[in-house]
């Protein structure tokens, strides 16, 4: 990994709403560094539209325009027009939303934007379920997690939806994992989807909450570092859908990950171990798509 300066300013004003150990708010604070003031925001109904402050307040440097739960990727594809109809080619357009504005509500409008390859950045800052409204399950939320709404014995029984997958599959320029564990690997990611002008990119920030996740929130980052040394969240990207680099390669069994979370405290031996068996799955075939194809 390339090292670099992150850099002293800041984007975010002090007293913001989030709350302690927010993952969402350090994520911000990172992506921000890396975008610089020239940026706009576009925020659907999620977390962070909270934090935000209502108008005319705001926790932010930038310009924010709030938006519905569904609209993200419209939203973000109409300011960029605007911004282009303007002449104004420097200011960075991001779509910021968490989990169900991006995995359940607001896939449409992000599928539609990006099979446009429309010009704007777009981030997922996952927490893993609704938790601005109770902790409600959404196809974000893993395997073996307890939300307020989960049928059954109160943990959710399917895996994850990969959205990274989904959104590579559209072939666009530029997607990419990040986690707030790994400020370095984060905003050099962001700063290449920068430079990167013309055409969707797709960032995926792993972003903990201590209150959903029930953890202390001063173990907000060491349990995203061991999301990603366990390989529960891998860090790489993909160019053109079809490009694959690992970014960190994990070697901690998932046990060290899930024990230490409220959200996962009535899960059995038996289901750590499915959990790992799911993971390794996904990480072998992660690695299938960085090797080169055969020669025919």
């Amino acid at each position: 990994m390339t090292r670099l300066n992150i850099p002293d300013i800041d984007y975010m004003y002090s007293g913001h709403v989030g709350c302690p150990g927010c993952g969402a708010t350090i994520a911000m604070r990172f992506a921000l560094k890396a975008l610089g003031e020239k940026t706009m925001v576009v925020i659907p109904a999620c977390c962070w539209g909270v934090i935000a402050g209502p108008y005319p307040q705001s926790s932010l440097k930038v310009p924010i325009l709030q938006t519905a739960f569904a609209t993200a990727g419209a939203t973000a594809s109409g300011l960029r027009a605007a911004l282009d109809m303007k002449g104004d080619s420097e200011t960075t357009v991001m779509a910021w939303a968490g989990d169900g504005g991006t995995f359940d509500i607001g896939i449409q409008a992000l599928s539609g934007a990006v099979e446009r390859n429309e010009d704007f950045i777009y981030v997922c800052y996952d927490n893993e379920a609704y938790m601005n409204t109770g902790v409600q399950r959404s196809s974000a939320t893993p395997f073996g997690t307890r939300t307020t709404t989960t049928p059954g014995k109160g943990w959710k029984k399917s895996r994850k939806k990969n959205m990274v997958e989904i959104l590579a599959a559209h072939r666009i320029p530029y997607a990419a994992t990040a986690s707030i564990a790994y400020p370095e690997d984060m905003i050099q990611k962001f700063d290449k989807a920068r430079r990167m002008k013309g055409g969707t990119r797709f960032l995926h920030v792993f972003a903990t909450c201590p209150t959903g996740w029930r953890i202390p929130s001063e173990m907000s980052v060491k349990i995203a570092r061991l999301a990603v040394q366990s390989n529960v969240f891998p860090l790489y990207e993909v160019k053109d859908g079809v490009d694959y680099t690992i970014n960190i390669k994990g070697n901690r069994p998932v046990t060290d990950y899930l024990k230490i979370q409220g959200r996962f405290k009535h899960l059995t031996d038996a289901d750590f171990e499915q959990i790992q068996n799911m993971v390794d799955e996904d990480w072998e075939l992660l690695l299938r798509k960085t090797l080169p194809a055969p020669k025919s």
